[in-house]
């Protein structure tokens, strides 16, 4: 067990070592700066522009990003609407899959094209190849995408006073060319290398522990898991996610699998520290999501290595910890680790099943969800933070009798309109979400498999990961439906675009006013004191917006056992 610990702890700290000189080379890239690999690149993304006609030196304001947002989304969504509904009869579809019902193709498509990944089917027995590569696409695309939204709020911060923020093509271009796609082919390397399959052959035949002869589903895995780590999207190619032995071959590929979904967003809060200048900004901000991270990280993996008090009752020993629903070569420490990073980051890729985990650790990964500030997914990790920081300004502002300022701009009526939009959206779609399915238990009570707190922590569950753009699941709810596969789908469009629609348009505003030089007394946005406002103000929404339902669910749960 101590191994196992240490085990956390080495892929914590390395990961960290590696996001300072990542968000480094990140901030180098939307600088546009000079690179060693500008030959390879330059031409690659300029046979893209060519062919698509967009002129990426044009500037663009925060209204015209958000059109190019929004307008290249639809088209994907449409795209994939298509594929899904009609891979039954499309090509590479050595396995005969058949095409996806309307809802759940509504759902599959929507989850993926918002960076989510819920995933209401079997990943292979759901899709075909063609099906699987487009999603691959799309977990491209919709981390460039949330990059390149935060990489407007970055030039609206280092600007005194501006109107052009860049261009939102090329900023979601250099994303995937220059920072996703070089880390995937290194991460999928690994991979392969280690047993994880990349093929376009259909089902492979393998002779089991018992004997039996079984087709055991192959295709490229090693390309897609990469992918859906680094991009923070979770999806997995195998419906076990990288609890699957093919997608998770060993150890050593957990680690680098837990590495690939945490390197991006604690390399973009770097990234924003060299990017405007402000190191001691970032270390701020750095510091503020660490200590929420550590808050929900280390009680789960001590409840989890303590193991089942109630199985121990029985005589059976609990030395290896609570290890239904965890793989004996990874253990219930490292399983325990991952699940708090993979909801904390929103990147929803399990190699345990969180449904099986203690009471208390469902209630933190339901937490790490719900304050969804810390760390987050690419690139809006730093827009929902920014929300908060943006109302730990006005409140400190009123505090001490000063109009709230951040960066030399001030924070007036309509930022603050937006900011609250934005935090209270998140409570009121996981909240309204569980009230609607609690409140028709004909439909939705037939589809859990697990009674009492622990079946309304599944329905809990399933929007607050929709909500947080997670897509985990406590998988003991029965979701392919078209009650989850619609209410979810509505979920997932709504908290992935207004909460990146509210931080572009501060950020525009923001952009567009006057520079006040810093005076003595300008609040400090970078000290500790500041960083521990915020922190306050992320837990004070937080618990009063989520507490009376956790008691509803885990904490009812845990005083049951």
């Amino acid at each position: 067990m101590n191994t196992e610990i240490l085990g956390i702890i080495a892929m914590y700290a390395i990961t960290i070592l590696m996001a300072v000189p990542f968000g480094r080379y990140i901030a180098k890239v939307y600088a546009g700066e000079k690179m060693l690999l500008d030959p390879i690149f330059n031409p690659i993304e300029s046979i893209f522009f060519r062919i698509s006609g967009i002129d990426q030196k044009a500037g663009m304001n925060w209204k015209q990003h958000l059109a190019a947002l929004l307008t290249i989304n639809f088209v994907w969504f449409l795209l994939g609407m298509f594929i899904l509904m009609n891979q039954g009869w499309l090509p590479l579809n050595p396995d005969g899959n058949p095409g996806q019902s309307a809802d759940l193709a509504f759902n599959t498509t929507i989850s993926f094209v918002v960076n989510c990944n819920l995933q209401h089917y079997s990943g292979e027995s759901g899709v075909s190849y063609l099906s699987q590569l487009f999603l691959m696409f799309l977990h491209f695309v919709s981390a460039g995408t949330g990059m390149a939204a935060a990489v407007v709020l970055f030039i609206a911060l280092k600007e005194k006073t501006a109107d052009k923020l860049g261009n939102f093509y090329h900023l979601m271009l250099i994303s995937c060319t220059r920072i996703l796609l070089p880390a995937s082919i290194f991460v999928a390397s690994v991979l392969a290398f280690n047993g994880t399959p990349m093929t376009l052959a259909g089902k492979d035949s393998m002779i089991s522990m018992q004997g039996d002869t079984v087709g055991v589903s192959t295709g490229p895995v090693a390309a897609f898991v990469a992918i859906k780590h680094l991009g923070t999207n979770g999806g997995g190619f195998y419906g076990a996610n990288s609890a699957h032995p093919l997608e998770n071959p060993n150890y050593l590929t957990n680690m680098v699998e837990m590495f690939s979904q945490m390197i991006v967003p604690l390399a973009m809060i770097f990234a924003l520290g060299f990017f405007l200048k402000k190191k001691k900004m970032a270390r701020m901000i750095f510091g503020v999501m660490t200590v929420g991270f550590l808050v929900l990280c280390i009680p789960t993996v001590v409840w989890e290595v303590q193991g089942n008090p109630a199985i121990a009752q029985m005589g059976i020993d609990m030395g290896s910890g609570a290890m239904e629903g965890k793989e004996s070569r990874l253990g219930s420490a490292a399983s325990g680790f991952w699940s708090i990073a993979t909801t904390v980051i929103s990147t929803g890729s399990v190699n345990a099943m969180h449904d099986s985990t203690m009471p208390l650790s469902g209630m933190m990964q339901l937490l790490a969800m719900m304050t969804n500030a810390f760390y987050g997914g690419c690139g809006v990790g730093i827009l929902n933070f920014f929300i908060f920081i943006i109302l730990a300004v006005f409140i400190s502002g009123l505090m001490v009798g000063r109009t709230p300022e951040f960066l030399g701009k001030k924070i007036e009526g309509r930022e603050m309109k937006i900011a609250m939009i934005v935090a209270l959206l998140h409570p009121l779609l996981i909240l309204a979400g569980t009230a609607l399915a609690a409140a028709f238990p004909e439909i939705t009570l037939a589809n859990l498999n697990n009674p009492g707190f622990h079946g309304f922590s599944e329905m809990l569950y399933e929007y607050t990961s929709s909500a947080a753009n997670n897509g985990s699941g406590f998988e003991g709810l029965g979701d392919n439906n078209p009650w989850w596969n619609i209410t979810t789908g509505f979920v997932l469009i709504l908290s992935r675009f207004i909460p990146i629609i509210g931080p572009v348009a501060i950020a525009g505003l923001l952009a567009n006013k006057k520079h006040i030089p810093e005076s003595a007394g300008t609040l400090r946005t970078d000290s500790a004191t500041f960083g521990m406002m915020v922190l306050a103000v992320i837990m004070i929404i937080t618990a009063l917006s989520f507490f009376p339902s956790l008691t509803l669910g885990p904490i009812a749960e845990y005083f049951s056992l």
